[in-house]
């Protein structure tokens, strides 16, 4: 049985009764951000010139391949990489298919809207079911369809030029994920052009609450001139970059139509359940206004092309900040404090006297031991405070995580050793996934418990820690192995990923082969050439480790080799050569 942890938005902040701080280190070319809960580090947003994140970003594409086999296509958005629009990220209820002839467009658009009418104005058509389906923005996005029972190649076709939204970033050697169900994100609420009603954030709790935000945004739509019509469906997703709908891109009229901000949806967010009437008008038009701008941009630009950027990581995480308990930002460069000085005066006032410059000659990050906490986390090894450690190994596939007791040897007994180990892992490896930003399919391997309460118990603890994760994590029952297996939310890429590369010698391996087994490789060689070539000598270059093995412990190896081939080998410690490498020359 699955058990989910709701989330909101890829790269939000969420804060509960705990001190609070952030803070900013900028340098020319990196930007960095550091969440700080109680005096720890608990989470690191890094974000380089040359390396930006790319969600949320809005591009005008070209579909440069269908796949019908894998219910994708791949679209050229003018990255190094084709970026991944699976069919299910598809919206069909403004989609023009066939530009030679709108009839096809329009007949899909149809069926959407049947299929709305028979699921109660739902176009989901229980063909794939909400991921979070409690209560929320659905109703924002009743006007659009989706799309998972049509085939790809009835939605898209190659050459088709779409106005797409990132929502995953290029992850090693995928490139970056898209959706044409675009959102546009603002403090308290998110514009969801192809949708229509409000939704709610699944966060706010009451439904007296959630009907007052709801009816309090439906009547300020009614006064800007919008689509007022309230919303009585389920939500799937809330509080997103990608938590909504968008539409493809058209031409002529229907553009117009697709660009006209007098419809679309809006979702209240987390945040708005404090916000005054006047602030979510302003949100509403700046929403808008924004809509606008880049409708007009679309309608100018060639594909591909960015038609528009999302607000970079100073910005964006104030964005995010907005509703949450911080106790103060700090920020180390004047003109990033004056920027954001002025930006949280014009969207969020309540949040400018928190800003403050830090003109410190240490540097800021020392404060809390940033820089010794990143560090660390870039290790394979997690000690606890008990004795005991953890062991993270990221792959391909999936991230393991392995609990042992070390050096912890308890008071009592095995099994409460074993309990009070696995109980303080729970909480450290919480911490580790968001400090890490470990995501995609997760192993942890808890030591092995034979009381069933203690089972229970540390199954609660983990995913009582994992409710201040603000990724959206599933995770499983304990199994009988005492493995907990889980999903995790992954938008960027792990901080393994951003700050390290592949290591050249292991080639990320993790191993490289051991100086006597190069040693013994080097002689099969000395063999194989002495019996192919007629030469009067040889010549071994090698790393130090490799040399210093055959002139001390292989010694005697080495001399039976020289008098069984019948001609001498000389031996050359080459500096640059790393313990795997090697060359057997003829001279």
């Amino acid at each position: 049985m699955l058990k989910r942890n709701l989330a909101p938005a890829p790269g939000a902040i969420y804060f509960g009764a705990m001190s609070a701080e952030l803070l900013v280190n900028i340098t020319p070319r990196e930007a960095r951000v550091a969440l700080i809960e109680n005096g720890m580090l608990q989470e690191i947003f890094i974000e380089r010139a040359l390396s930006r994140g790319i969600v949320g970003n809005i591009y005008k594409g070209r579909v440069s391949r269908v796949l019908p086999g894998m219910q994708a296509a791949f679209v050229d958005i003018g990255l190094e990489r084709a970026a991944f629009l699976h069919a299910s990220d598809i919206s069909t209820s403004m989609l023009m298919l066939a530009e030679e002839s709108g009839s096809r467009g329009r007949a899909v658009g149809e069926e959407a809207a049947a299929a709305r009418d028979l699921n109660g104005g739902s176009a989901n058509g229980g063909s794939r079911p909400p991921r979070n389906s409690t209560d929320g923005a659905a109703g924002a996005r009743n006007g659009h369809g989706s799309s998972t029972h049509e085939n790809i190649t009835r939605l898209v076709h190659e050459g088709q030029h779409l106005l797409v939204q990132v929502i995953k970033d290029p992850l090693g050697t995928k490139g970056a994920r898209l959706t044409t169900q675009i959102s546009i994100p603002a403090c308290y609420l998110v514009f969801l052009p192809d949708g229509n009603g409000v939704g709610v954030s699944q966060r706010i709790e009451g439904d007296d609450a959630r009907e007052g935000l709801r009816t309090r945004v439906t009547g300020l739509l009614a006064g800007n001139g919008g689509d007022a019509s309230p919303a009585d469906a389920e939500t799937e997703r809330t509080d997103a970059i990608d938590d909504s709908r968008g539409a493809p891109l058209e031409s002529g009229a229907e553009a117009e139509s697709c660009f006209d901000t007098r419809s679309g949806g809006f979702i209240v967010r987390t945040a708005a359940e404090t916000a005054s009437d006047p602030k979510l008008s302003a949100d509403i038009e700046f929403l808008r206004k924004l809509w606008r701008s880049i409708g007009g941009q679309a309608q100018q630009a060639s594909a591909p092309s960015l038609v528009h950027e999302d607000l970079p990581l100073l910005l964006r995480t104030l964005r995010e900040m907005v509703g949450t308990d911080l106790d103060r930002i700090r920020v180390d460069s004047r003109e990033s404090y004056r920027r954001m000085k002025d930006f949280t005066e014009t969207f969020v006032p309540e949040f400018s006297s928190r800003i403050e410059h830090y003109p410190g000659e240490r540097p800021i990050f020392d404060l809390y031991s940033v820089e010794d906490e990143i560090e660390r986390a870039l290790k394979r090894k997690v000690e606890l405070k008990s004795g005991g450690h953890l062991v993270v190994d990221q792959t391909e596939a999936m991230t393991t995580i392995d609990v042992n007791t070390g050096a912890y040897v308890g008071h009592r007994n095995l099994e409460e050793t074993i309990f009070k180990t696995n109980l303080e892992a729970a909480q450290a490896i919480a911490r580790q996934l968001r400090l890490r930003n470990l995501g995609g399919i997760i192993i942890i391997d808890f030591i092995d418990m034979g009381d069933a309460e203690h089972r229970r118990q540390v199954v609660k603890a983990f995913e009582k820690s994992l409710e201040r994760d603000p990724t959206k994590t599933q995770l499983s029952e304990l199994s009988s192995l005492g493995l907990i297996q889980m999903t995790r939310k992954r938008i960027r890429e792990s901080l393994e990923h951003v700050m390290c590369d592949p290591c050249p010698v292991c080639s990320g391996r993790g191993y490289t082969k051991s100086a006597q087994t190069v040693c013994y490789e080097i002689f099969r060689e000395i063999l194989r050439e002495a019996r192919q070539y007629d030469t009067k000598e040889l010549l071994v270059l090698a790393s130090r480790e490799v040399i210093d093995l055959m002139v001390d412990e292989e010694s005697a190896s080495f001399a039976e080799l020289e008098e069984f081939i019948g001609k001498p080998i000389k031996l050359q410690v080459d500096p640059q050569y790393f313990q795997t490498q090697y060359d057997v020359v003829l001279m």
